[in-house]
């Protein structure tokens, strides 16, 4: 498809996609998911474990850039073209419906972050919020069908405008950093329930996949770029930047307030970290920072979900309504499914007893299949010695990187436990009419292998145990 020259995107662009995308819901919430976890040094293992694991995932994204150019499609092509069709498509449709999901959790944000001032967004799942947020979607749906250029330089500026916040509150806690409080919070603190620092570091493992999800936003869009090499390069900045970010925002409150005052915040947790070192001003500051962070976050990823979907399409993976443009050049009736599935699940948040948490986790479990997959295909590269026909010397450090990469994922499915599981194949199971759908407009056979069946069968079997475990109270949301 061509793409006209005015809506190509710049590495700054570009970067801002990967930033932008990462930026949102979660690193407002990280004082206090992490107070209830553990303590500095638990901290400081989790996001060693996490940020070797993601630098390693976004390193495999550099590569694939590079040696697969062809694969424009993001994170989806890259599981299509090692594993196959319906693979591909588990993967395409994981990452688009954990996306629409991770979209609901920053509404949910914005509702409790407006309930601490307004009581009747309550904590962000009343009628009430649930209103709003609505309107809020379909606001920003009718932005997007305008146009991507217009939309992504929306995104640039809100991306510049949210990290201010945040580097202010890193700056504002540099400066009451108190170290005899730091020491004693170190080893896990004092107040707070036992547990090994295993245990420690597992409570923390699907919270650090949720901010770090985005770090594909640049792969997202290499149909958009002016430079094929942008893509990798805008990955790694923009991974490098967010991630010091996350790790100050995490350490930082425990060296001004005790573990169980930090566990005993409200989300997001920033604000009142911030509101109990200088006074209630904070609170109001970094609720404006959490407001304009998240409503730029979902900005980016509504145009992510829709451009998963649109392509999944275009390369027969999807129905072909979802392959569909306006004269915009957006992909309209992908936009449209994304929202009416966001609006179904904000609707849904009524009835949950903590949405926000549930959907973070939820996100981050539908994430890691999609991100399995890509370290996967870039182990299998690798080791087949495909591609590397150009810079051989490259191909044992790409293995090694991609082992890491599969590794990681793996350990991270495994540590987000069998509730997640249970709950992602809840949803992939009966995705899988998209399929059937495409399939059968296609004149294709269903399943080309064994292992298709293999897999479908072990997503029905999940979803039928997830669904016996919500009935019998085994599972809750």
């Amino acid at each position: 498809m061509a793409i006209k020259a005015e809506q190509k995107l710049s590495l700054f662009a570009l970067t801002s996609m990967v930033v932008g995308s990462m930026v949102g819901a979660g690193i407002f919430s990280l004082p206090r998911t992490f107070g209830i976890a553990t303590g500095p040094f638990g901290a400081i293992i989790a996001w060693c474990i996490a940020g070797g694991g993601m630098y390693m995932l976004a390193r495999v994204f550099q590569s694939l850039a590079e040696r697969k150019p062809d694969l424009d499609a993001g994170v989806f092509a890259y599981a299509k073209e090692g594993f196959g069709d319906y693979p591909g498509f588990l993967s395409a449709f994981g990452y688009w419906i954990g996306s629409c999901i991770g979209n609901v959790s920053y509404w949910v944000l914005i509702k409790s972050t407006l309930g601490n001032f307004f009581p009747a967004f309550g904590d962000g799942n009343t009628v009430i919020a649930i209103l709003v947020a609505s309107v809020g979607i379909w606001l920003f749906h009718f932005t997007i069908l305008r146009g991507i250029q217009q939309a992504a330089f929306i995104n640039t500026v809100v991306t510049v405008a949210k990290v201010v916040p945040i580097i202010a509150f890193i700056i504002i806690l540099f400066f009451f950093f108190k170290l005899d409080l730091f020491r004693l919070n170190f080893w896990g603190g004092e107040g707070m329930p036992e547990a090994t620092l295993l245990q420690q570091i597992q409570a923390t493992m699907l919270a650090t996949v949720f901010v770090f999800i985005g770090i594909e936003g640049a792969s997202n869009y290499s149909r958009y770029a002016q430079t094929r090499s942008d893509i990798g390069t805008a990955t790694i900045m923009g991974f490098i930047g967010v991630s010091a970010l996350m790790v100050l925002v995490t350490l930082l409150p425990y060296a001004a307030l005790t573990r169980p005052e930090i566990a005993a915040m409200s989300q997001p947790s920033m604000a009142g970290v911030l509101a109990a070192v200088v006074g209630p001003w904070g609170a109001v500051f970094i609720s404006i920072g959490v407001i304009v962070s998240v409503l730029g976050a979902y900005l980016a990823w509504s145009l992510v979900c829709a451009e998963v979907l649109y392509v999944a399409a275009r390369t027969d993976d999807m129905p072909r309504v979802f392959g569909t443009e306006n004269q915009n050049k957006v992909p309209a009736a992908a936009l449209w499914l994304t929202n009416i599935v966001v609006q179904l699940f904000v609707i849904s948040t009524y009835w949950s007893r903590d949405a926000f948490a549930l959907m973070l986790n939820l996100t981050s479990a539908m994430s890691l299949i999609p991100y399995l997959f890509v370290a996967a295909f870039g182990f299998l590269l690798a080791r087949r010695a495909e591609t590397y026909e150009v810079r051989p010397h490259e191909r044992n450090r790409d293995l090694i990187i991609a082992s890491i990469a599969a590794a990681y994922t793996f350990f991270m499915i495994v540590a987000g436990g069998m509730k997640f599981v249970l709950l992602s194949a809840l949803l992939y199971a009966p995705g899988t009419i998209l399929y059937f759908w495409a399939r059968r407009e296609q004149g294709k056979q269903l399943f080309n292998t064994s292992v298709d069946w293999l897999i479908f069968a072990a997503a029905v079997i999940g979803c039928i145990a997830a669904i016996i475990g919500l009935s019998t109270g085994y599972l809750t949301i």
